[in-house]
């Protein structure tokens, strides 16, 4: 396949220069160039042609949400953000993912040229990942005409007659899990799904630390649900979304809570999908709804495994519509995928799996 070409846009000198060693230093990489800025990088990508972009947040002149949009438009190629660890980078993270970024690496805090090296293997695995990526340009179209139209909420397609008051203790759960992808993808599903869902929601997106914070109020601000970030000892109630907070494990507690802990990594990611599922069928047995969207590897598979052993229903993001089809794959090769649908349709079907519990 020959070397992954990559561009490196950054307003930093050296960041730049930074950045373009970590690129060089494997030998299945190769920096084409380098940009200042937004507008430089799209002239040099449409010269050029890269395989991957590495994309600033911010930058002078055309920073980098703008120069997304643009690249996604003229000539859509697989970008890479790289987000400081702010409040307001990570709004614009999120926001990039949904205009169909691939994904994201956080920059590191402190002394730049000492701890940039500890994100190199992210980096360059993300690279990697964003080479094989599906590019969805028309979702991005898609999601700017709803924001010209203003926020809005997406209506959902039938709607559930539901038995209690939201806020209540649920007796059904879904779990949807994600990676690579994901937070495009969720913004896609979440807001499709009704405000009297008759069932508690997790989410369990694979992200660091301080980025999914950022995620759920974006969800929330465009979803009937009310969503947040998850808190230790929280209860699972119908109508609200609990997001796995970045880099620390979601479980379900027999008194129907959620626990958190900082335990080790599993399959290379906290959070993991595997250990929310394998949590939630002992507690909520066949009254689950799991679904497996967009992602890198097998997370998720084995605890989809145990949910459909349980009698519960399963949902996996067919290949067509995966930025990357791993961790659904995964699910189908085992024989454990109720349902493959598009993405478009995968709101319908949870709507549909929960209607279908007894």
């Amino acid at each position: 396949m020959g070397k992954i070409r990559v561009l490196i846009a950054d307003d930093s000198a050296f960041m730049r220069k930074v950045i373009s060693k970590m690129v060089a230093s494997d030998p299945d990489m190769e920096v084409v160039a380098t940009a200042r800025d937004g507008g430089d990088a799209l002239d040099k990508i449409k010269a050029l042609l890269p395989d991957v972009v590495t994309l600033d947040v911010q930058m002078p002149k055309v920073d980098g949400l703008t120069a997304l949009k643009l690249i996604m438009s003229e000539v859509p190629t697989p970008v890479v953000m790289l987000s400081s660890l702010t409040q307001e980078n990570a709004e614009i993270t999120m926001e990039a993912l949904r205009l169909g970024a691939v994904d994201f690496v956080p920059k590191p805090s402190g002394t730049i040229s000492l701890d940039i090296e500890k994100v190199r293997d992210q980096l360059l695995a993300k690279i990697r990942i964003a080479r094989r990526a599906k590019l969805f340009p028309d979702r991005m179209r898609r999601s700017l005409r709803a924001q010209a139209g203003g926020p809005g909420r997406v209506a959902a397609r039938g709607l559930i007659v539901t038995p209690g008051p939201v806020g209540s203790a649920p007796e059904n759960l879904v779990v949807i899990g994600s990676s690579t992808g994901g937070p495009g993808a969720l913004q896609e599903v979440i807001p499709r799904l009704p405000g009297d869902l008759d069932a508690g929601v997790l989410v369990v997106q694979h992200m660091p630390p301080g980025f999914t914070k950022s995620l759920a109020m974006r969800l929330d601000e465009i979803s009937p649900l009310s969503i947040k970030e998850g808190e230790d000892g929280e209860p699972i109630s119908r109508g609200k979304v609990i997001v796995a907070p970045g880099g620390m494990h979601m479980v379900v507690e027999p008194d129907r809570t959620i626990a958190l802990n900082g335990g080790p990594p599993l399959h290379g990611v906290r959070p993991a999908i595997d250990i929310t599922l394998e949590s939630a069928v002992p507690v909520f047995g066949r009254r689950i709804v799991g679904v497996i969207l967009t992602g890198m590897g097998m997370d998720g598979a084995r605890g989809m495994a145990m949910l459909k052993k349980s009698g519960g229903k399963t949902i996996v993001q067919d290949e067509e519509t995966s930025v990357v089809y791993g961790m659904p794959r995964a699910v189908v090769e085992m024989g454990n995928a109720d349902r493959i649908v598009p993405l478009d349709n995968v709101a319908d079907a949870i709507i549909e799996a929960v209607s279908e519990i007894h």
